[in-house]
Parts: structure tokens; sequence; C-alpha cells
């Protein structure tokens, strides 16, 4: 039912979000099963508020599928290097279709050796990183990943883009509470929130980026335009981008984020470059009671003063949507409908 007030808006159930998803991937050129695997994740990202890598993401895929820049029936190559070492060439095509091929081995690999490296080369990301990792802290394991992309983000002290947002996410299991997920971009704002932001003629804060010329700007189409993102906080976060690009893109034999070109392919978007995951048993470490460990942990957090814990936000949204619907805007709803091949 539409909403009566402001925008209006309707309310669907996961399933049914996931399957208008597929369908559209499906009639894009995608197997269908990367098209579940990829419109489950993009649900996901709706469904919990991180609407930067919802379906605001859909033509994006799209125009990348359209454009023969990425392979929807790729099917990933996994190779086990040795009892904790998995690589995988995704042959140009999505990361998460890798990830999920990987993911029975990595769990054998945690359950008979405490750990697990996964080295994904020739892949795309084009979503949040915490759908990587909560599944396995939902096991009771801590789980790191790392991604770099398009280059859109100046290093400190430089004077054009040579890393991507360069992510990292990490995800750890917490006694009787939701998993500890945190998720940032290593940028000042991720590409997905600059882009909301030029949609909705809104400025973004100072220091977040620069303009063709290297100048300062709060104009996020400027910034889109030519220009670039700032690390955040100055040479600290400019280090830690460095270090993502070393291990989605060098450890993993994939591609640099300034190495991505999409010339020949009008109206790409999805990155190709490189992911690297750790997923660890935390048990090993000495601590038997690591999960406990935890909720300790976050309790000194709340006693400091801390008033939420990163991902309780999209865990409430979580909650909400399974109770409500996940809330889409009328007119986003048809253009999906008609992506799908729906009729309006």
């Amino acid at each position: 039912m539409a909403e009566k007030h402001g925008l209006q808006k309707e309310r669907l159930g996961f399933e049914e979000l996931k399957m208008l998803l597929k369908a559209i991937f499906v009639k894009n050129g995608t197997a269908a099963e990367t098209a579940d695997i990829l419109a489950e994740n993009c649900a996901a990202c709706e469904r919990d508020g991180a609407l930067s890598h919802g379906i605001f993401r859909m033509p994006g895929y799209v125009d990348s599928l359209r454009s023969g820049w990425v392979d929807g029936l790729a099917t990933p190559d996994v190779t086990a290097l040795g009892p904790s070492f998995l690589r995988i060439d995704a042959r140009n095509g999505f990361a998460q279709r890798a990830m999920t091929a990987a993911d029975p081995l990595v769990r054998r690999a945690v359950r008979e050796t405490g750990a697990a490296i996964v080295a994904i080369r020739n892949s795309h990301h084009f979503s949040a990183l915490w759908p990587d990792v909560e599944p396995f802290a939902l096991s009771g394991y801590l789980a790191i990943t790392a991604v770099n992309g398009l280059a859109n983000v100046v290093p400190h002290g430089g004077r054009q883009a040579v890393y991507g947002t360069n992510p990292i996410a990490f995800a750890v299991p917490v006694e009787n509470a939701p998993p500890l997920v945190v998720d940032q971009a290593t940028s000042v704002m991720a590409n997905g929130e600059v882009r909301l932001h030029a949609l909705a003629g809104k400025p973004v804060p100072e220091g977040t980026g620069i303009d063709h010329d290297g100048n300062p700007t709060t104009d996020p189409h400027a910034i889109l335009a030519g220009g670039a993102l700032n690390t955040f906080g100055g040479y600290k976060g400019s280090s830690i981008a460095l270090f993502v690009e070393i291990l989605a893109g060098a450890v993993t034999g994939g591609q640099f984020s300034f190495e991505n070109d999409f010339t020949g392919y009008p109206g790409a978007q999805t990155p190709k470059a490189g992911q690297l995951l750790i997923v660890i048993d935390p048990n090993r470490g000495g601590s038997m009671n690591f999960e406990v460990r935890l909720a300790c942990l976050c309790a000194q957090l709340a006693d400091a003063g801390q008033d939420r814990l990163p991902g309780a936000r999209r865990f409430a949204n979580r909650a909400a949507a399974e109770k409500s619907g996940i809330p889409i805007a009328v007119d986003e709803l048809q253009r999906l409908r008609a992506l799908a091949g729906e009729n309006a």
C-alpha cells in the first residue's frame, strides 16, 4: 500500500523485492544462480537502510551488464593452494558469486585449521562489504575483508586520484547480541553517498573532496565530474587506503584501482579489481570465551558514552522491515519493474 504522507512509497516483503531484482539481473544476461546471489545482496542492503548500495545501484548493474564490461554468466575458478589458502579467479564476473563458491571451503578450512584466506581477482564488487563478513560472525567466526575499485580518491598530498574508496569491513560475534559489524570506506565519504547528494542537490561537507583542478569543493557534481574524494583522517587514512590497495589489488593478483579502464564500455560502472577475505576462529587464539569477552567490551563502550555500536542501526532497520516491509518510493518501484520488463 502506498503511504499517504510525504513521498509516496510502497512496502515490499524481502522475498518480493528479491524476486523483482532477480528478474532484472536475469533479463540483462546474468546466470540464474548469480542473479539470485546479487538480488539477495541488493535487497538486503535496501532492507537494512544501506541505501547507497541498495536499489540505487541497479541502473549501474544493468548498464555494466549491457555494455559487456562484466560477464554475468561467468563461473569462478576456485583453487586451493593449501589447507587455509584459496585463490579465486572470478573470470570477470561478480565478486559475490566468487564469495558464494568459496563459502563451504572457507568454513571447512576454519574448522580444520582455525583460519582461511581467500584471494579473489578479476572480480566486480558493487555493493557494501558487510554482507560478505556478517554471515561468518553469525557462525562464531571473526571475518575481515577489503576491496579496491575505481580510482576516485586522491592520496594525501597528491593531485590526482589513485585509490578507490577502498572499503574495509570486519565482523565478530557477541554473546546474546547481534554481531559487531564495521563497514567503512577509507575515503571521507563513500562514492555512492556522493552520488546520492548529487541527486538530491545537496552539498557535501567541507573536506570531502576536490574538483578537477584540485581545489577543495563541497559540490558533489564537481567531485564526480573529474574531481576526487579525500581519504579520511589525512595521511593516516591515506595509509590505510594504500594498505587496502596492496591487500586487494596486489596480494590477490587483481588490478589496482588506477588500472580500471572503461574505454569502449559506455555506461559501465562496476569496478573490476580484487578482494581479500580472512576468516578466523577466534577461540583458537587462547580465549575460549571470545563472545563473552566481546560482550564485555561492548558494555564498556556503552558505559563510556558510545550511544550506538557499529551495525546497530542496520539491525534496527532490518527488524522494522521484517515487521512492516521495505519502503520503496513508488517512482523507483516503477523504474525497477520497467527494468524487469513488467508492465507499469
